[in-house]
């Protein structure tokens, strides 16, 4: 369906969104918390202000590229107004965890609790970025064979173009601090976080794995990371509570229960509170409980 520059796939079979690109003209529907069932990209190519994302507040200018989960809690607050392009797609269209080792966004441009969810759009991937949004617009305008299949190769360009210009910034980003202590304990951190998130759940663990108070450990990761380490841990867990809601037909308690928790409905409530919404709404509106019959 093609409308007013707005572009919309809607998925037959359940009637959710699939796939949606439409222009960003100094309207901004993102002004208020956001929790969307499907991904978003949006590309500021004028304008700037504060995001407000999970537990943390960045600065955004033109020509940066923001990137939301399922349910990530998001929201823009522009100084002036903002233009550029927005692209959202379900995980029923294309599911980023099931698509890693293919996009290999997952834990770059999605999911990445270390990183802020934006990245610098220069030049050269300005050119790739317009070139495959044309490309999304014909397509969507023909409705021809094999249609969703082109999308998402278009798509899989688009993303794993994005992903290589973040991984490149990290890298650049990174040789800046290599020289400073600080940033070597919070890559102690992050692996054992990577470790432990599923067993060892409360900020003092870490901080004495780490030989350190959890409020000098607090505040450098607040420092580096703009988050607490309460919310770095927390986020660990509902990153992988949802891979498994999405991939998986484990029940609630068998997830609850990998993940270190022993009460389903504290899981649950836990989860609520950091998504907004149950495990299994959020399994009935996203997840991939559905993949093995598709």
């Amino acid at each position: 369906m093609v409308q007013n520059n707005n572009f919309t796939l809607i998925n037959p079979q359940t009637g959710n969104l699939a796939f949606k690109i439409y222009h960003l003209e100094k309207d901004n529907p993102f002004d208020h918390i956001q929790r969307l069932n499907y991904y978003s990209l949006i590309w500021i190519q004028k304008g700037n202000g504060t995001l407000k994302a999970d537990f943390s507040e960045y600065d955004f200018k033109e020509n940066m590229l923001l990137s939301f989960s399922p349910y990530q809690p998001f929201m823009l607050c522009a100084k002036a107004n903002i233009s550029g392009v927005v692209i959202h797609f379900h995980p029923d269209f294309f599911c980023i965890h099931k698509h890693h080792k293919e996009v290999a966004c997952h834990g770059v441009l999605f999911n990445n609790i270390y990183d802020p969810p934006m990245v610098q759009v220069e030049d050269k991937a300005t050119a790739s970025f317009e070139m495959i949004i044309k490309q999304f617009k014909v397509e969507m305008r023909k409705s021809a064979l094999a249609q969703y299949e082109l999308l998402i190769s278009y798509l899989k360009i688009f993303l794993i173009t994005a992903s290589r210009l973040k991984t490149e910034q990290q890298a650049e980003a990174q040789k800046v601090t290599i020289d400073n202590e600080e940033p070597f304990i919070l890559q102690n951190l992050k692996n054992y976080i990577e470790k432990h998130y599923k067993k060892k759940h409360s900020a003092s663990e870490y901080a004495n794995m780490l030989a350190i108070t959890p409020k000098a450990l607090t505040r450098l990761t607040k420092a580096h990371l703009n988050k607490t380490l309460t919310d770095l841990i927390s986020e660990r867990i509902i990153i992988e509570a949802k891979r498994e809601l999405y991939l998986t037909n484990k029940t609630i308690k068998e997830i609850a229960y990998e993940l270190g928790y022993n009460d389903e409905y504290y899981f649950s409530r836990f989860f609520k509170k950091n998504v907004d919404v149950s495990p299994q709404l959020y399994r009935e509106t996203v997840g991939f409980d559905r993949a093995s019959n598709s």
